[in-house]
């Protein structure tokens, strides 16, 4: 396996973990991590267990991996900073909310970007959507070595930057770019993870911030009014209606950053002050 592509910048007390998606990669965080340490805060993007490197890699690990990994990372940025918050992109935004459930103590506050229960956007074709199966696929011995393959737009509105990062995985270069295709025992190990957070979705009292493309194409909106309806704290939203789901670096990635580190600073003042978190409207 490749080395790591994780990323730390040093800044104050107030600290943010950074957790990127399924077959992703930290850069995928970067515009973000950037845009918070100018705020002050202390961002590690870390790196998901198996990924950045070969589709081998990835099928050497399972959700349990992924999970450990995050609780690691958790652990090394909580030694460095006060407080300590929590982004995730996607399948990154599932570990998040995973986190917060378990370790209410350590996570203050959340920020969900294009969070993702099912694959069901608007490009994602009748039979992948029926991948919620595939957990059961996999027990019968069915489609071990069959992949979902990436298309268009890639879950990226802004034709430059999807050109980029499009270029880079289909080079090959999976560190910059992630994976081209989403493996089956990987999804499956996916939706295995999705269940069982969805079940522990009552214990989250960490604030979140949630923000998702009106027209996301690989995650519907659907999948925001999840952690609205079932966490039990205050629930802040933003639909964003110039992205597509890779909020994170699509056109509006700078009122992404900008609505991050104003949410996470109301998190801070609630915290200090006593009380609830001021939620803004949308």
């Amino acid at each position: 396996m490749s080395g790591s592509s994780e990323f730390f910048l040093p800044g104050g007390g107030d600290g943010v973990l950074l957790i990127h998606g399924l077959t992703g990669t930290p850069a995928e965080m970067r515009f973000v991590g950037k845009g918070l340490n100018r705020e002050g805060y202390s961002v590690l993007g870390m790196q998901l267990a198996g990924h950045c490197g070969s589709e081998d890699d990835l099928l050497a690990t399972g959700w349990r991996d992924w999970y450990a990994s995050v609780r690691d990372a958790a652990d090394r940025l909580a030694a460095r900073v006060d407080r300590m918050y929590v982004g995730g992109l996607s399948m990154g935004a599932i570990l998040a909310l995973k986190l917060a459930a378990e370790r209410p103590q350590q996570v203050h506050g959340l920020a969900l970007y294009g969070t993702t229960f099912a694959y069901d956007g608007w490009t994602i074709p009748a039979i992948a959507r029926l991948s919620f199966l595939l957990p059961l696929a996999m027990r019968l011995g069915i489609g071990r070595k069959r992949k979902f393959m990436e298309k268009p737009p890639y879950g990226i509105k802004c034709e430059r930057v999807r050109q980029r990062i499009a270029g880079s995985m289909l080079a090959g270069d999976s560190a910059a770019g992630g994976l081209p295709g989403n493996p089956w025992p990987s999804l499956a190990e996916f939706y295995r993870l999705s269940a069982r957070v969805r079940r522990q979705l009552d214990r989250v009292r960490a604030p979140c911030l949630v923000v998702h493309a009106s027209n996301d194409d690989i995650a519907s909106v659907r999948n925001a009014r999840i952690v609205e309806q079932q966490v039990q704290s205050e629930v802040e939203t933003m639909l964003l209606h110039d992205s597509y789901h890779m909020v994170t670096v699509d056109q509006e990635h700078r009122q992404v950053v900008a609505r991050s580190a104003d949410f996470f600073a109301r998190c801070t003042a609630a915290r200090v002050s006593g009380q609830r978190v001021a939620v803004a409207v949308a």
